[in-house]
């Protein structure tokens, strides 16, 4: 008895259908058009001999099925990109191509030390970088649609490898004229919970901060919700209230230009633990050790902020 077995292709282009949920937007990610893409689930269907997708004009359904093959589909598409993976970890260190997701609160304050030597000390390696919050990151890592995660803990991103790579203090941040005790860091307590100023749900910096202030409660204030970092310092300048912002932010001169003064935070936890995570057991460790020692070596380059501005 002859066995057909479905393609990579065709596994492709279900778990594009299933994680896109629109046959057009699916077509886009796998390069293909929404014809072929089309053709490709159907000779699946007729292989297996099973509906896997019920197919209206506005509505892409997948059968409970079909929500399982698609399941095993992604975790088939991610041991072949391990195939690949064995044979690059087999040769030299950090070459061929790499994706990795890094969080909207670090993404754009150390990525720009950190670029410049990979591509001198590896130019052959193809570094694809994915900016999105930690939740996203994490889910895509398990998924296999990236190979590392640049992140800060605390935070449970699955059953992945840690590489501690530095503590980043925090520092509260206010208009310049506002008055808070003593000189030098400022006691958790002392913070005006009421004027505080937070990243909106989904950035893990806010749970950093709100574990600082120790007041979950204050997760319910929507008032108090900023889209990015740059977003509230521009709210601070403006005397909306104060902020928490990281070291490295600081360090890279967010503050820059501003009449904003920064002073650090001397609490048991003002601090946030960044780090490279990983899938388990995956055949690039050796690369992504080597990769936190340059991202640690160009963290120790970055300038620590002084108080004040």
């Amino acid at each position: 008895m002859t066995t057909y077995l479905p393609t990579l292709k065709q596994l492709q282009y279900l778990v594009a259908l299933r994680e896109a949920g629109h046959f057009g937007r699916a077509a886009e990610a796998c390069f293909v058009t929404q014809s072929t893409l089309s053709a490709g689930i159907r000779e699946l269907e007729t292989l297996i001999g099973v509906t896997l997708v019920e197919r209206t004009r506005r509505v892409v359904r997948f059968t409970p099925l079909g929500e399982r093959i698609a399941d095993k589909a992604r975790k088939v598409l991610r041991e072949a990109d391990e195939l690949g993976e064995l044979a690059r970890a087999a040769g030299r260190p950090l070459t061929g191509e790499m994706r990795m997701s890094v969080i909207p609160t670090i993404a754009p304050f150390l990525l720009p030390r950190i670029l410049p030597q990979l591509r001198s000390e590896y130019p052959d390696l193809k570094l694809y970088l994915r900016e999105e919050p930690t939740g996203p990151a994490c889910e895509a890592l398990q998924n296999g649609r990236t190979d590392c995660v640049l992140l800060a803990l605390p935070y449970a991103c699955g059953d992945v490898e840690i590489e501690p790579l530095f503590e980043d203090r925090l520092f509260v941040a206010f208009p310049d004229g506002d008055t808070l005790p003593g000189s030098g860091p400022v006691m958790a307590e002392d913070i005006d919970e009421t004027r505080l100023l937070l990243l909106e749900d989904g950035h893990c910096l806010r749970d950093h901060a709100l574990a600082v202030c120790a007041n979950p409660e204050l997760r319910g204030q929507a008032a108090m919700l900023g889209t990015s970092l740059h977003t509230i310092v521009q709210m601070v300048e403006n005397g909306l209230g104060v902020t928490m912002l990281p070291e490295m932010a600081i360090g890279a001169g967010i503050l820059r230009g501003t009449h904003i003064d920064a002073r650090p935070i001397d609490a048991a936890r003002a601090a946030r633990r960044i780090a490279l995570v990983w899938r388990r057991a995956s055949p690039r460790e050796r690369d992504f050790r080597l990769l936190a020692e340059v991202l640690r070596a160009a963290a120790g380059a970055v300038e620590h902020p002084a108080q004040g501005r």
